[in-house]
């Protein structure tokens, strides 16, 4: 059973920054393929960020690219979603998730998934 928790959201101005992390336990973590989704109110959830199980390959939803990183520290066993430039339309619940088919690949499929963590964003 793999326990995934986020933290570092808030409430920030647009134009400023918060780094998002999710600590998992359980589970093998560094064979994980990880991603970053959010929810805003009245809206689908969509995927934001996904990172490979090594780190190497990441693949980011057009909205955010240039603005947001996601990274991983496998001896951590965490994942990071650093948001830079936030403008209002960023707020929303973020999630992180887990992939932990044994034969994980591109596009991932999750099956775990923590509580999520608010980001508000202020005009």
């Amino acid at each position: 059973q793999v326990q995934l928790v986020e933290s570092g959201g808030g409430l920030v101005q647009a134009g400023g920054s918060l780094r998002l992390s999710c600590a998992a336990s359980g589970g093998t973590f560094s064979s994980y393929p990880m991603g970053w989704f959010r929810q805003a109110p009245g809206k689908e959830r969509e995927s934001v960020a996904a990172i490979s199980w090594f780190g190497g390959a990441t693949f980011y939803a057009d909205s955010v690219k240039g603005r947001f990183t996601i990274s991983r520290d496998n001896a951590k066993n965490a994942v990071y979603l650093q948001m830079n430039s936030l403008t209002p339309e960023d707020t929303a619940v973020y999630y992180c998730a887990a992939d932990t088919r044994p034969t994980s690949r591109w596009p991932y499929e999750y099956d775990y998934w923590g509580q999520g963590t608010q980001v508000t964003v202020s005009s």
